[in-house]
């Protein structure tokens, strides 16, 4: 840091002076380390990202106004509500967002005949859970 003093008439005063020379060495030393190790430091990241689920888009189709929403239990227990396999845990959920896009919460049951009554049950259960009021039971399966 320097400095100058008045030597004039009057009061001496010191006035400082900042000396950004040192200050400028070091910044340009700096961009030349970044300039160099730059190119060096570059990575490639290889990464495998997940299949796309297509549930949703699924769901979409199967929420057609026009189409009547059909619960089909099989035989294991496994459901599925117009050929979109859905599990106990997401089947209210799922069925409460079809049904806002409808204009009636009409479910249509589907249960095979080899399925235990209980698991039947519980899924209706569920899907009135879900916002279905008349659960309809099929005795023929829909065309």
């Amino acid at each position: 840091m320097g400095m100058n003093v008045d030597t004039g008439k009057g009061k001496k005063r010191v006035r400082p002076d900042m000396n950004v020379t040192p200050l400028v060495d070091v910044v340009l030393v700096l961009l030349i380390i970044f300039m160099v190790l730059a190119p060096v430091m570059t990575k490639v990241f290889y990464v495998r990202v997940p299949p796309k689920d297509d549930k949703d888009k699924q769901l979409e189709q199967a929420a057609d106004p026009d189409q009547p929403l059909v619960l089909h239990v099989d035989e294991d227990g496994d459901t599925d509500v117009n050929g979109v396999e859905l599990t106990h845990e997401e089947l209210p959920e799922r069925l409460h967002r079809m049904f806002n896009a409808r204009p009636d919460n009409v479910l249509y049951l589907d249960g095979a005949d080899a399925a235990p009554y209980g698991t039947v049950i519980k899924a209706v259960d569920l899907a009135r859970s879900g916002g279905a009021k008349p659960v309809v039971v099929l005795t023929k399966a829909l065309k």
